[in-house]
């Protein structure tokens, strides 16, 4: 016959697991969505914080040709990550044995990056303004094959041209002088000479004028690549216990979700993308939860399946693209604002938790989230690529996703004393790709995970946790496909603590 466990002798070690105990490499996640407050028994409430340091680095691309997939070992990209941290809270009441409400703020998605190291992601984009010009000016004047040369030439084309136009002025009038049929037809050969020289460069100098003044402005432009994303949300819950022993539980309710990004690219990395910039405004949208759970409090069994919808959200963008300009040959076209849509993906969380003796809980946590359906699409970044004949019908993503992600921890609490219990845990994280983006090279990770829980009281605890992540190697790519930079070897930690009231109810 199997033990009996009782959930009370188990409590000071349930919650030792929730602190750091989820936080996501794979796309935007962060927070796990975590709803495992709800699950608690009587009323309670929950505060805990969550501290992300990531430190993710590697090496750019040196090779500058037009393969996607070569890649040729560059400059040091410094610490990529930056430090990240954010709050979830908690808090729960049973209205009766039947019927709990619930609410869960979190902060579930998000992203801080910026590369401040001397690699193609910061600086003056030498090499993609050189491209740029080898493409488009080289054809039209063979001497000019760099961003100096081009500065050179139009500096000295108006005063070139001048002195054409008094060469011509000058053989007109010999040309008139002259009655030797001879010397006329030299002269008016050499009249056409000129005119047609000076017809090329008046209509030439418009272009090349605008792509020196592209040039030197992105030259200058000395600043770091970055992306920071986040986002809050609030979760509202409603449960309805049912079976002989209220042993199963469905619930269910509304998200309401804010989601606001900043992103600029720098550096010839980028290629003719670089000195991109856009600011997504905030934007709240609303989606829905919906789960089932189950328990035998005897052995400390819970088991819960939820389910989060996705979010669609219409947002306020102000994107400056300084090629826009370029080929619109109008300054003003660089920068526009418009509405685009992010749907933040949907997910599904499996939370499980057993006793295995009167002092031990055994607990894991599966979760999946389809990245791969994920992107983001900024309007004018898009329009800009369909310059492209290769992608000329759909344009590209500013973000996107190869594969979907799937986590999953497994855990063990030991209650050490009455009012003391530790935890471990190992994880692992699938990551959503390899390559992935640019702003995030990195494929998923390992990793180990200590807690520990303190009563202070009958009623109030507080947790501490630590968990050590080996990331998964990655490449990251731009939206073309081209490989960019080489992260490997990288690693991180994240400490979490949490304050929490729990106390009994009586119906």
């Amino acid at each position: 016959m199997r033990a009996t466990f009782h959930l009370k002798t188990l409590t000071v070690a349930i919650a030792a697991f929730s602190v750091a105990s989820v936080a996501s490499a794979a796309g935007l996640d962060r927070s796990g969505q975590d709803v495992t407050a709800f699950f608690q028994d009587g009323v309670y409430a929950e505060a805990v914080y969550t501290y992300i340091d990531a430190d993710v680095s590697g090496r750019d691309n040196a090779f500058n040709g037009d393969s996607n997939t070569r890649f040729e070992e560059g400059n040091k990209t410094g610490d990529i990550a930056e430090d990240y941290d954010f709050f979830r809270y908690g808090a729960k009441a049973d209205i009766n044995d039947t019927f709990s409400v619930g609410i869960i703020y979190d902060e579930p998605f998000g992203a801080a990056a910026e590369y401040t190291g001397d690699s193609n992601f910061t600086g003056s984009p030498t090499v993609a303004i050189d491209n740029l010009i080898g493409d488009r000016v080289t054809p039209l004047v063979p001497n000019v094959t760099n961003a100096q040369e081009l500065s050179n030439y139009v500096n000295e084309l108006p005063g070139n041209l001048a002195t054409a136009r008094a060469g011509v002025t000058q053989l007109q009038g010999a040309l008139q002088n002259t009655t030797d049929p001879a010397i006329q037809a030299q002269l008016r050969g050499q009249i056409t000479t000129l005119q047609t020289t000076i017809a090329r460069g008046e209509a030439a100098l418009p272009t090349l004028t605008a792509f020196d003044n592209y040039a030197e402005a992105q030259l200058a432009n000395t600043q770091t690549t970055k992306v920071e994303v986040r986002s809050q949300s609030l979760t509202g819950l409603l449960g309805a216990k049912f079976g002989a022993n209220k042993e199963f539980q469905i619930y269910g309710g509304p998200v309401a979700q804010r989601i606001e990004a900043q992103v600029r690219l720098r550096g010839s990395a980028y290629d003719l993308a670089t000195g991109y910039t856009s600011n997504s405004n905030p934007d709240m949208d609303y989606g829905w939860i919906a789960g089932m759970s189950y328990s035998k409090p005897e052995i400390a069994l819970k088991a819960a399946l939820t389910y989060r919808s996705e979010i669609d959200h219409n947002i306020d963008i102000t994107e400056t693209y300084p090629l826009a300009g370029l080929l619109a040959g109008d300054l003003a076209a660089a920068t526009q604002t418009n509405d685009y849509e992010i749907t933040t993906p949907k997910s599904v969380n499996f939370d499980f938790q057993t006793g295995i003796n009167p002092t031990t809980l055994a607990t894991a946590k599966v979760r999946w989230v389809p990245w791969g359906d994920f992107a983001i699409t900024p309007p004018l970044y898009n329009e800009v690529s369909k310059n492209n004949p290769l992608y000329e019908d759909d344009g590209l993503n500013l973000v996107e996703y190869e594969d979907d992600q799937w986590q999953v921890e497994l855990g063990l609490a030991k209650r050490l004393a009455p009012a003391l219990a530790v935890s471990g845990s190992i994880g692992w994280d699938s990551g959503a790709g390899d390559p992935t983006t640019s702003l995030g090279p990195v494929d998923g990770y390992y990793s180990v995970g200590l807690g520990a829980k303190y009563n202070v009281t009958e009623n109030w605890a507080v947790s501490a946790g630590g968990k050590y992540l080996w990331f998964g190697d990655a490449q990251g790519a731009l939206p073309t496909g081209k490989i960019v930079v080489d992260a490997e070897d990288n690693d991180g930690f994240i400490l979490g603590a949490k304050l929490s009231y729990q106390a009994k109810q009586g119906f």
